[in-house]
């Protein structure tokens, strides 16, 4: 198996999916006018600061009302996976024991998702955990679970040409193990190895990106930043992409960092209080380089 394939399985295994269960823009006078608010994340590793995005609005609105609410006081970031996310908001992880398994928790609802081609998993995304598409076809965003991306930086090469079209394949072998597609490119891998399983999926493209609904083609601005700043582009399409951590990057990487145990859970706690506080986007703007230009 060469190294491409011997990765795309080995990721499979690895980041499974992030559940709450074990296009460019510009800037303009128009786009800094009213308020917005400001999230802050504090932690016992150092404080981020976020913003939400306008074009997600449920999910905007529902983290604005839990945080105001106290709701992610105390809890947990349960799940840290380095290279790849920091996840949180299982209210089940206020008074975790050690050892306790988490990521089943949550308010008792969902939120409909909310893709954007604007946003993606560049590194500090603030994005919502959900269930599998097995479960969740509708990929329905957990009420409360999210994760911001630490992700690694991508090799501009490995984002171009059909690798676009491999990370779909990956995808649909991860969420969709029963699908028809999936099964056919296993078949292919196991009855003729790499060739046959990469001629399979090429045949497929178009199925395959009705299937999954992933780009077949990266685009360029993605690229440029998937080659510099980092991220994890092969969650793009998949989870809804609902934040930005502005500030405190180096707070994710702290994170990122700790010790975990062998369900990804830190061996100490790091735990979060979360308040948003409403400001003109100018001052948010002026305070943080403009983080409305996207």
């Amino acid at each position: 198996m060469n190294n491409r394939l011997k990765g795309l399985f080995a990721m499979l295994m690895m980041a499974l999916v992030v559940w709450s269960c074990g296009g460019s823009g510009s800037s303009s006078e128009g786009a800094l006018e009213g308020n917005d608010y400001l999230v802050t994340i504090k932690t016992n590793l150092g404080e981020m600061k976020a913003i939400l995005h306008d074009e997600t609005p449920k999910h905007k609105e529902n983290f604005v009302k839990l945080a105001n609410e106290g709701f992610f006081d105390s809890l947990l970031f349960h799940r840290v996976i380095p290279g790849f996310m920091i996840q949180g908001g299982d209210p089940n992880s206020k008074n975790a024991q050690p050892g306790d398994r988490l990521g089943n928790g949550g308010p008792g609802y969902t939120v409909p998702a909310e893709f954007n081609d604007k946003y993606y998993h560049k590194k500090g995304a603030l994005s919502a955990a959900r269930q599998s598409d097995a479960v969740n076809p509708e990929r329905e965003s957990s009420g409360s679970q999210f994760y911001i991306v630490q992700g690694q930086v991508i090799p501009a090469q490995s984002l171009e040409g059909e690798n676009p079209m491999m990370n779909a394949a990956q995808s649909l072998l991860q969420n969709q193990p029963q699908h028809p597609l999936s099964i056919e490119f296993y078949t292919a891998f196991q009855t003729g190895g790499d060739a046959a399983y990469i001629a399979k999926v090429k045949e497929k493209k178009d199925e395959l990106a009705e299937a999954t609904g992933l780009k077949m083609i990266t685009p360029k601005e993605r690229i440029e930043v998937y080659s510099t700043i980092g991220g994890s582009p092969w969650l793009d399409e998949q989870y809804t992409v609902f934040g930005q951590v502005i500030s405190g990057l180096d707070v994710v990487d702290a994170i990122a960092a700790v010790q975990t145990n062998s369900a990804d859970r830190p061996s100490q706690d790091v735990r979060m209080f979360v308040t948003v506080e409403e400001l003109p986007k100018k001052e948010i703007a002026e305070r943080y380089g403009n983080p409305y230009i996207q």
